[in-house]
């Protein structure tokens, strides 16, 4: 009766760890799920916000930027992976798919220490107008996504 339980107990734990590995396995969005800002703003409406509450939304859309620049020749959304684009979901390309991110996300993290630093020196007229063409970016990118 032990050895019933032993063999179905390492026979559950093969097929567990089967299933883990596959996982693994499984192709990845190239755009990241959490790309997107909460709102597109109008002039008037961020010349009413504190300093504060702009560096947040120009940092916000310094991010959104970064993780979806280079990949608009593949997509401008999150959801499209390798497999979807017929790129082959091997080893190498997985690990370069996550080397890429992991870059982007030390760059991210890098640029964000460098903007809370010295972007409270900005003219908050300056940090309008850029938070204004950065957005315009992002509704460009909704439009070419559309004719992609």
């Amino acid at each position: 009766m032990k050895l019933k339980v032993i063999l179905f107990s390492l026979s559950l734990f093969l097929v567990s760890s089967i299933g883990y590995a596959q996982k693994n396995k499984e192709p990845k969005s190239i755009i990241s799920e959490n790309v997107s800002i909460k709102k597109y703003h109008a002039k008037d409406e961020l010349g009413r916000m504190q300093k504060g509450e702009l560096l947040g939304l120009y940092i916000e859309r310094i991010e959104t930027l970064t993780k979806i620049l280079p990949y608009i020749a593949f997509a401008t959304k999150p959801g499209v992976t390798m497999s979807t684009l017929g790129i082959p979901n091997d080893n190498d390309n997985r690990k370069a798919l996550e080397n890429q991110f992991d870059a982007t996300k030390s760059y991210i993290e890098s640029t964000v220490v460098f903007q809370k630093r010295i972007l409270p020196y900005s003219d908050t007229t300056n940090l309008i107008e850029a938070i204004l063409f950065y957005e315009e970016i992002l509704k460009s990118l909704h439009e070419y996504s559309e004719y992609h």
